[in-house]
């Protein structure tokens, strides 16, 4: 065919590997036994790719190995090196009532070796619903081979596409005229929805790491900002002296700027390195068991860095060169009004000691035209590092808030009791809803089917089949719940992908029916069915044919699992719902109840854990870096204001009371960044979450830390005070003889 670039076909085996007691199943609560799979060629090896992370791959030539992914080694209790025993059935054998027992005898039992363990590209970003059923063993292209003719279960073909998905209409519609029976009975899937998926799992992720890096870049180029103009005012005799010996403007601003760039250079190069150094501990989220390269050199991004820091700096370095430059320093000296401050007075009026008097009039006022103090760079620096500590703590605490309330994020309920096969199979309805009626420990319970539904001709989303006012509900985001049989409830991407509001009218169908239903709001989705926190609907259950909800074709059809909300998630409770588990097996047959789940969480919440140490990371290296810059700053208007030291000295001030004005100066800069970082990093840190939330369609519920918003505000002052220590030394060891011997 003319679009198709590459063909595998896959072949699928009913295999028996408890049949011989060799390897005993752990199947837990609502999971399926491993799948039994294996490629007549290069699929898994040269197309679709598994990724090895334990032992090797296995030899295609070699039909006694095997390789399979972490589900199915935990399910079957093995790991690489161990051997089991696979008993294998022909179609005909599956369709006898005591199929897997000794009185119906495999066609095939063959010896295998795992020898590997692997995660397949569709593994990669899964939420906990879908791990249930993802235990894959798959078999060499030789075994499968030979084992094809006797003991093949079902089949497919995986194609690659020239184009991706450019050219997919022309290749189904070519293959559906080809083989129409085959099409028409079975269809088609892509990687689509896994794509998608990972797209979602991980542009939260990348919001809030862009959004905390943009915030460290921009108080780190503030901070640098200060270290540069401290080594600028360092060179203002010299620079004075070139003035006065005839250099003109252009000679004093660039004078200084050779070390400088050398500086800013040879720190971006570091920085390079430093970034190399760290790349073994990215990328972040579920694409990392997967892809760990170690160190990464990504030149692109590494150049553009570089080439960002070299040209930031070295334009800051070139503009406080020139506001340096002794003829803008006189110019601007000129327009310096010695203005008190309102706060010195009114800590004078209030009968505050000489020392803090001093230390706030230092801290609030620039000082007289020879030595003035730049003093909004260091408040302004304590109100970032403040602010984005304070936005990192706020963002992290509704991120915990996120990831211990289900019902945030779709699992508006306590457990779940699935049908057999994760949910692929039937409860019997009224037996299971009347042990449920009877149970103390159950509050309230309803029944799903999980289904896909067709919407204004968009195929396959993923929907629950619920009963009108259900008892048990996923959350609504806007508009109501599910309340009449000619209503339904959308997830937010769903409804936007639709271009549709709530209150819209849709057409809907599910096996052949098509309906006009409403859109009654918009809800988060649980990690269900199918069904991802931004993707699905919910639809009235008898929207869906009666044969499609019985697929199974079961004797005593039911949903496909019941949503139960209990009397406090206890261990009673627990226990009596398996109690019920146990009871549906023994009256319906083994594997009507697949068990009783709890909490399954959307790939978004399992990997968002990922990135709360790297927010926290840099906040605290920010933090840090404000420290420093504080420090610099007090030492350089400990320079400035030696006279006013000197003065101070001589009036009768001891050196211990010298120290005190540094620290209540430094103590008054970093309050005003408590009192005004305070409540803009709690603003930005809601503001950050409902971002990061909106973006995972979770229930926005942003969650302050009072209690460390409190302790981190106590603890930059304290901070602040131990910062001046070095400073208040400086201060107190001031000779005022040789300094006011010129007065």
């Amino acid at each position: 065919m003319p679009y198709v670039r590459s063909q595998e076909t896959v072949v699928g085996f009913d295999g028996n590997m408890d049949y011989v007691k060799k390897a005993h199943l752990d199947v837990g609560a609502g999971e399926k036994p491993p799948v039994v799979e294996g490629a007549l060629g290069g699929e898994y090896s040269t197309q679709d790719r598994v990724h090895l992370v334990a032992g090797w791959l296995a030899n295609p030539a070699n039909p006694g190995e095997a390789v399979m992914n972490p589900q199915a080694a935990k399910e079957l209790g093995v790991h690489p090196g161990s051997v089991i025993q696979l008993a294998l059935n022909s179609d005909r054998q599956l369709l006898l009532p005591d199929v897997g027992t000794p009185a119906v005898k495999p066609v095939k039992i063959a010896n295998i070796r795992m020898v590997g363990l692997v995660v397949l590209p569709q593994n990669v970003v899964e939420d906990e619903y879908d791990a249930l059923g993802s235990a894959e063993v798959l078999l060499s292209p030789a075994l499968t081979r030979e084992l094809a003719s006797c003991c093949a279960s079902y089949s497919y073909s995986a194609m690659k596409l020239i184009g991706g998905t450019t050219h997919l209409a022309k290749v189904e519609t070519e293959i559906a005229q080809r083989i129409p029976r085959l099409t028409s009975a079975f269809g088609y899937s892509t990687d689509a929805p896994a794509i998608a998926r990972a797209d979602r799992a991980l542009k939260p992720e990348s919001i809030a790491l862009g959004v905390f890096g943009g915030l460290v870049a921009l108080a780190a180029l503030i901070i640098a900002s200060q270290v540069i103009g401290r080594q600028l005012r360092l060179q203002a005799a010299e620079l004075a002296t070139l003035r006065a010996l005839g250099a003109g403007p252009a000679m004093t601003t660039f004078d200084g700027l050779i070390g400088i760039a050398g500086a800013v250079i040879v720190g971006s190069a570091l920085a390079v390195i430093v970034a190399i150094a760290l790349s073994p501990l990215f990328p972040l989220g579920p694409v990392r068991p997967v892809y760990s390269p170690g160190v990464a050199l990504d030149w692109t991004v590494l150049g553009v860095g570089f080439g960002l820091l070299v040209a930031l700096l070295c334009g800051v370095s070139v503009f406080l060169a020139y506001q340096q430059a002794p003829h803008q320093a006189r110019a601007r000296r000129q327009q310096i009004t010695d203005r008190p401050s309102r706060a010195a007075r009114v800590a004078a009026a209030s009968g505050l000691s000489v020392a803090a008097v001093t230390g706030i009039r230092f801290a609030l006022e620039r000082g007289d035209r020879r030595d003035a103090v730049p003093l909004r760079s260091a408040i302004l620096g304590a109100v970032l590092a403040v602010l984005v500590v304070i936005a990192t703590v706020t963002f992290g605490a509704s991120l915990n808030g996120l990831a211990s309330h289900p019902r945030l994020y779709g699992w508006n309920w306590d457990y779940a009791l699935l049908s057999g096969f994760a949910g692929d199979e039937d409860l019997p309805a009224h037996q299971t809803a009347a042990l449920l009626e009877r149970d103390h420990d159950v509050a309230a319970a309803s029944g799903v089917y999980f289904d896909s539904v067709e919407i204004n001709g968009q195929a396959d989303i993923p929907a629950i089949g619920a009963t009108p006012n259900a008892a048990v509900a996923p959350p609504v985001l806007s508009g109501r719940g599910l309340e009449a049989p000619n209503q339904l409830v959308l997830a937010a991407s769903t409804m936007a992908a639709l271009h549709e509001h709530v209150g819209g009218t849709v057409r809907a169908s599910a096996g052949g029916t098509t309906t006009r239903l409403v859109i009654a709001g918009t809800a988060t989705m649980p990690a269900v069915g199918g069904l991802e926190m931004g993707i699905g609907a919910i639809v009235d259950y008898r929207l869906i044919p009666a044969s499609v909800r019985n697929a199974q074709g079961n004797a005593v059809p039911g949903p496909n699992a019941f949503l139960i909300r209990t009397r406090g998630a206890s261990v009673a409770a627990l226990r009596s719902l398996q109690r019920i588990s146990s009871e549906i097996n023994a009256t319906q047959g083994s594997g009507t109840s697949g068990g009783v789940v709890s909490v399954l969480r959307p790939a978004e919440i399992s990997d968002s854990g990922s990135i709360e140490a790297i927010p926290t990371t840099l906040s605290a290296g920010l933090a840090a870096g404000a420290l420093a810059a504080l420090a610099i700053t007090l030492v350089a208007s400990v320079r400035r204001r030696r006279r006013d030291l000197a003065v101070l000295k001589t009036l009768g001030l001891s050196g211990r009371q010298l120290a005190a004005v540094i620290a209540w100066q430094s103590n008054v800069a970093v309050t005003i960044g408590v009192i005004v970082g305070v409540p803009l990093g709690i603003a930005l840190g809601r503001l950050l979450w409902d971002l990061f939330a909106s973006e995972m369609h979770a229930v926005p519920t942003p969650n302050v830390p009072v209690l460390s918003v409190v302790v981190i505000a106590v603890g930059a002052v304290v901070l602040a005070t131990i910062v001046a220590a070095l400073p208040g030394r400086i201060a107190a060891r001031t000779p005022p003889a040789l300094l006011l011997r010129a007065e």
